[in-house]
């Protein structure tokens, strides 16, 4: 027999999720400007039980963001240890990036996306913005260093701003980015002494 405490708190898991699920598909699709209610309603919760979990909208479009991170970034990073030099790793980022790109659904990405829409840069879904952005620089930070680069922090910046720039080109010109972005990156990486 099951305590009510552990069966009230099942059906809450399984609502949060998906709200959460809802809000990352119809944030990315739609942008954050959706209305709670349509939210609600492809959820399949009531707003009720919206801000039962959630304090506000702004909240949710932060936790489900927050929830999308570990799996945009694992679609875009190479394996921990797979063996390749750094230039490689790092270009396997933008090859990533392309193909990404190249997908009919491609809405940029998600962290830049919603940042951008939300404009305060203290809003939550801002900050969990940032802290994806910054997790992506320490990648590219850390395979320039193991390079060697004279510089590490500024050519990952330099590398998040070719990152960027590509992603929302993409969008608005609504096509892929056929090479653009590995061959921009490359050359920065040819510039910084990575061969």
């Amino acid at each position: 027999m099951t305590s009510p405490t552990a069966s009230s708190a099942a059906p809450s898991a399984s609502t949060r999720d998906r709200l959460l699920d809802a809000a990352a598909d119809l944030f990315y699709r739609e942008g954050v400007s959706v209305g709670v209610e349509a939210l609600c309603r492809s959820a399949g919760v009531s707003k009720r039980s919206m801000y039962q979990l959630f304090g506000s909208k702004d909240e949710v479009v932060a936790a489900s963001l927050e929830r999308r991170a570990p799996s945009y970034r694992a679609s875009l990073l190479p394996p921990d240890g797979d063996g390749r030099p750094p230039r490689a790793r790092i270009l396997h980022v933008f090859e990533r990036l392309e193909a990404m790109a190249a997908e009919r659904d491609f809405r940029g990405c998600p962290f830049v996306a919603a940042a951008v829409e939300v404009k305060s840069p203290e809003h939550p879904a801002s900050l969990v913005a940032r802290r994806a952005k910054d997790a992506l620089a320490g990648f590219f930070e850390r395979e320039a260093e193991q390079a060697g680069a004279a510089d590490p922090a500024q050519l990952a910046r330099q590398l998040l701003v070719v990152f960027d720039g590509s992603s929302v080109r993409a969008v608005v010109q609504a096509q892929g980015l056929d090479g653009l972005a590995v061959t921009t990156a490359a050359a920065l990486l040819d510039a910084a002494g990575l061969r």
